[in-house]
């Protein structure tokens, strides 16, 4: 079985790096986010508010983006790496339990949340919108692979009470992007990823400005919006995160 699965991983990387050899456009970024968080978890206990209860605030974090456009019938592939990681201090005037441990009341715990995300996307795009509107209107659509990796910590040193819990989320989700272009130099950009089963949901929603500088340097700035609701293995979440973006990239 792990030959197996190493040999189909090969293949993957080979079929994806034919692709890139062969590609016919690609782009690639780097950027920063500032994160908002709302919202609340739980694990086998109450639920917590990330910003009353765990006093969780803004986080600067990067964003990591490469897009390759492939010929002929191939789909085109898209990769995206978020990382979150919000970190508190907090008292709180009742006890409380998370997991299989109860931490006590009016005694300071630490807690972080891990939340990262890495995205693999493939996708086509709308035949002949392109070409029909000479190049203002672009629409792509796809399926998107996304990595959650979570993890909760819970830490009270007078105590030494501490708890933790993590999950490895494959989530499949469907993909949606706009892209007008009023001017060669400009474009108006907005993507959307999401799927809902049972209880659990996750959306994720971009929109940005992108400026060409120079022949293959661009600028971008805009919005990010994402709505985690985990209903799994003890876990509940209803997560919320937005802010804004900024990103350096080149465009070939």
């Amino acid at each position: 079985m792990k030959k197996l699965i190493g040999s189909s991983a090969f293949l993957v990387c080979l079929l994806l790096l034919e692709s890139s050899l062969h590609a016919i456009g690609a782009e690639v970024s780097l950027g920063g986010n500032q994160i908002y968080p709302w919202g609340y978890m739980s694990f086998k206990g109450e639920s917590l508010d990330m910003r009353n209860d765990l006093n969780y605030g803004q986080l600067n974090t990067f964003v990591g983006r490469a897009r390759i456009d492939t010929p002929l019938f191939l789909p085109n592939i898209y990769l995206i790496a978020n990382p979150m990681k919000f970190e508190g201090t907090s008292v709180r005037a009742v006890s409380f339990t998370y997991g299989d441990k109860t931490f006590t009341a009016a005694v300071p715990f630490t807690s972080s949340l891990r939340l990262d995300h890495y995205d693999l996307t493939l996708f086509y795009g709308v035949p002949f919108l392109k070409t029909a509107t000479d190049g203002v209107l672009q629409a792509d659509l796809g399926i998107n692979v996304r990595y959650l990796d979570f993890k909760a910590e819970f830490s009270q040193p007078q105590t030494g009470i501490s708890e933790s819990k993590a999950l490895a989320i494959p989530v499949p989700m469907g993909y949606l992007a706009l892209r007008v272009s009023p001017i060669k130099k400009l474009s108006i950009e907005g993507e959307l990823q999401g799927i809902a089963y049972g209880s659990s949901r996750y959306y994720d929603a971009m929109g940005r400005v992108k400026y060409r500088v120079m022949k293959l340097l661009f600028v971008a700035g805009g919005y990010s919006f994402q709505n985690i609701k985990i209903d799994q293995s003890d876990v509940h979440t209803d997560l919320r995160f937005g802010g804004p973006t900024a990103e350096l990239g080149m465009e070939f």
